[in-house]
C-alpha cells in the first residue's frame, strides 16, 4: 500500500474541516475517498465543497464495506464513537476517532478490546499533545531533567461559553445527548495531556458545579485534587464561566519549577536541586537560587489536527510509532468520569481504575430524570 484511502463519518463542522486539509494535500500518503452522514442533505452539502471523486453515503455499513476506503475518521457525536469504531474494526479498517473516545468508560472498554483484536492502527484526535511547549515538557520529564515531580497545578478556564452557546442546539448541556460538560467537552484536551505527561493518579477527589453559570444539567465548573502513588499531588481547575480566563500549567519538582502558558515554557531551574540544598544549607532563611530559561514558540498557521492525522497515516504505511494511540483515550475519559462521580457522591475520594459500572448506573439515573 502506498496510499491510504480515508473515509470520514460525520461530515459537518469538524468533519468537514478534516476533509478540507486532506483534499488540500496536507497529509502525505492520504486521499479522501468517501464521506458518510445520516442525512442525505448533509452529504449533499458537504460534496459541494469536495472533489467529485469523493463518494457519499448515508448507510454506514455500506460505507464500511464499499471497498473504497482503508481507514475511517469518526467525527460524530460523543455517544456514537464506540459503536461506529467497533464496526469499522470489524470491517477490517484502521480508525482515527475524534475526542473523547466516548462518554463513559464502560462503553470504551469494549472499544479498546476491539482495537486490540483487529490488529489495525487506532488513533485518537488529541492534538494538544502536538503543542510544542507540551512536547518540550514531555521530553524534559522523560529525560529526567525535572527530577521527582512534587505538585501539578493546571488552571483551564479559557473556554468561556455564554448561555446562547448552549441554547443554540438542544443537545448541548444535557446528559442524554452531550454526556457531560466542561470536563468532557472543553477541558478533555488538558486531561489527556495531563495523563500523557504525568501518568494516571491513584485517587481523585473533585467538587463540580452543575449549571452554576448556565441553564444546563452538566458540570460547568470543576475543581479536582489528584494524588499519585509516589506522593505527588495535583490540582485541576476548569470552567466555562470565567472571562477573562486562564490557561496555565505549573509543575513543581526537585529541580525547580516549569510554567507553561499557551506556547510559552519557562523553566525556573535551581542551581542546586532542592533536596540537596535542604540537606546542606546552614542559613536559617536561605533558599536555593534559580536560573530562568524561557522558550516561546511562534503560533503556527491553521490548527494542530493534521499532525495527528499524518502520524496516523505514517503508522499505517510505514509502521511509525503511533503517538496518539487510541487506547490512551480511556485515561482522559476516566479522569473526567472520576471527577464527576466524586462530585455526585459529595466529594468522595475515587480510586483508579474507577468502578465503570457505578458511574454508568448514576449517569443513566440522571438521564432518566
Amino acid at each position: 500500500m502506498n496510499e491510504v484511502r480515508i473515509g470520514i463519518v460525520g461530515i459537518s463542522n469538524m468533519g468537514l474541516q478534516h476533509a478540507q486539509y486532506i483534499i488540500r494535500g496536507e497529509i502525505e500518503g492520504a486521499r479522501l475517498a468517501a464521506v458518510c452522514a445520516t442525512r442525505q442533505s448533509t452529504v449533499d452539502a458537504a460534496k459541494k465543497e469536495l472533489p467529485e471523486s469523493v463518494a457519499g453515503f448515508t448507510d454506514y455499513d455500506a460505507f464500511l464495506h464499499s471497498g473504497l476506503i482503508d481507514a475511517v475518521m469518526v467525527v460524530t457525536p460523543h455517544y456514537t464513537h464506540p459503536e461506529l469504531t467497533i464496526k469499522a474494526f470489524e470491517a477490517g479498517l484502521h480508525v482515527l476517532v475524534e475526542k473523547p473516545a466516548g462518554v463513559y468508560t464502560k462503553q470504551v472498554l469494549p472499544m479498546n478490546e476491539a482495537a486490540k483484536k483487529s490488529g489495525k492502527v487506532y488513533s485518537i484526535m488529541y492534538q494538544e499533545r502536538a503543542n510544542p511547549a507540551f512536547v518540550k515538557l514531555h521530553e524534559m520529564i522523560e529525560n529526567g531533567k525535572l527530577g521527582k515531580i512534587r505538585r501539578i497545578v493546571w488552571i483551564e478556564t479559557s473556554s468561556y461559553r455564554s448561555d446562547c452557546y448552549f441554547t443554540s442546539a438542544p443537545w448541548r448541556g444535557t446528559y442524554a445527548s452531550d454526556g457531560g460538560g466542561v470536563l468532557l467537552n472543553q477541558a478533555i484536551h488538558q486531561l489527556d495531556t495531563w495523563q500523557w505527561l504525568f501518568g494516571m493518579p491513584q485517587t481523585v477527589q473533585a467538587f463540580c458545579e452543575f449549571g452554576k453559570y448556565h441553564p444546563i444539567e452538566v458540570e460547568d465548573e470543576a475543581v479536582a485534587h489528584l494524588r499519585y502513588a509516589d506522593g505527588a499531588v495535583g490540582t485541576f481547575i476548569a470552567s466555562t464561566g470565567d472571562s477573562p480566563g486562564t490557561s496555565r500549567l505549573e509543575v513543581t519538582c526537585d529541580s525547580g519549577k516549569v510554567i507553561v502558558e499557551g506556547r510559552k515554557l519557562a523553566f525556573h531551574k535551581l542551581k542546586i536541586p532542592e533536596p540537596e540544598y535542604n540537606q546542606n544549607n546552614d542559613k536559617p532563611f536561605g533558599h536555593p537560587q534559580s536560573v530562568v530559561t524561557t522558550v516561546e514558540y511562534p503560533p503556527r498557521e491553521g490548527f494542530l489536527h493534521p499532525e495527528v492525522t499524518q502520524n496516523f497515516i505514517d503508522a499505517i504505511l510505514y509502521g511509525a510509532e503511533n503517538q496518539w494511540d487510541g487506547l490512551s483515550g480511556l485515561n482522559s475519559l476516566e479522569l473526567a468520569n472520576a471527577m464527576v462521580l466524586s462530585s455526585w457522591e459529595g466529594g468522595r475520594i475515587v480510586s483508579l481504575p474507577m468502578d465503570a459500572e457505578r458511574y454508568y448506573s448514576q449517569l443513566e439515573e440522571r438521564i432518566g430524570k
